[in-house]
């Protein structure tokens, strides 16, 4: 059974046997299990009154479930006036600077006012159609949470080439963090398997060398405070949450990081001594061999106030 919130949806029953996310495709044949998975990744799902996130449990047999599922979103981003910070732009490809706190493309809880949706307006909706019609231009991403750099493809030809050196590791891509304690030694590669972590769908791991994908982070300290440093951390993969990960994972977790780090916050910046309330990471520099001229091309961006801010306060 069913019943409606506004626009939205909540679906009810009895779970039967076997994985989760099949026994809810069984009970509610309306949806694919690909949705269904995608809907317990977004905390959709209920069971017994309570959140749960592992689509692959086993032992859910006879329990009550409650599936929140969200109105139709539009298919198509609508072009925004939203101001860009344009790095560089020509008839195939454009680099922006993105401010933390933009989402990049739309995606469940974002319809709009996106980074695509600001592009869209900016190049008068001439973007690759590759990635489909709520990811155009998109060959990669950074977080919300993040700024920095980022290029976009204009032209399908340019989005086929750069997403061969990204898929090559031929894009050098370089961050600034901020973490919590003095990494030793002060420089180092970090080589994991990344994926989804299996008790929080939200979240990535390191995984076990036969599971999730191959991720190496370069860093190197080049600022220590008493409890804090400053690491420059150059990609070799592009993993979802790499740098968040990997630095996490060596104990070094990402002011800020809510997500990764256990540690309290109590960094507050500016003159209302607002929290500094974002994982302190920053692309700072993109560069790369442009897929239609060769030109060698490589950007650099300075620190955003929020992080001078930071480091200010860190310097007294």
């Amino acid at each position: 059974m069913y019943k409606m919130v506004g626009e939205n949806a909540t679906f009810t029953g009895i779970l039967g046997e076997g994985r989760l996310d099949s026994a809810l495709a069984a009970a509610l044949p309306q949806f694919s299990r690909a949705r269904i998975q995608a809907l317990i990744a977004d905390a959709a799902l209920r069971i017994n009154g309570q959140s749960f996130a592992d689509p692959a449990s086993k032992k859910m047999s006879g329990k009550h479930f409650e599936l929140h599922v969200p109105a139709p979103k539009p298919d198509k981003a609508i072009p925004q006036d939203i101001q860009l910070d344009v790095v560089y732009e020509d008839a195939h490809l454009i680099i922006v600077n993105k401010p933390a706190g933009l989402v990049v493309h739309p995606a469940a809880g974002h319809s709009d006012g996106t980074l695509v949706n600001a592009l869209l307006h900016h190049c008068h909706g001439k973007l690759s159609g590759i990635g489909g019609v709520q990811r155009p231009g998109i060959v990669h991403r950074i977080d919300k949470d993040t700024s920095g750099l980022l290029v976009v493809a204009k032209s399908d030809v340019a989005h086929e080439g750069l997403a061969k050196l990204f898929a090559a590791h031929d894009i050098e891509r370089k961050y600034i963090a901020i973490v919590s304690g003095i990494p030793a030694p002060p420089a180092g590669t970090v080589r994991t398997q990344i994926g989804r972590s299996t008790t929080n769908r939200k979240k990535m791991a390191v995984l076990p060398d036969t599971k999730g994908k191959h991720a190496v982070t370069h860093f190197r300290m080049t600022e220590a405070f008493s409890k804090t440093a400053v690491v420059e951390c150059t990609l070799e993969t592009g993993r979802t949450h790499q740098v968040r990960v990997h630095m996490a994972h060596i104990g070094h977790p990402l002011i800020g990081d809510s997500v990764y780090s256990n540690r309290q916050n109590p960094y507050r910046i500016g003159p209302d001594q607002a929290p500094f309330d974002r994982q302190a990471l920053h692309a700072a520099s993109l560069g790369f061999i442009h897929p239609i001229s060769g030109e060698t091309l490589r950007f650099e961006c300075g620190l955003p106030e929020d992080m001078q801010l930071l480091l200010s306060q860190m310097r007294i």
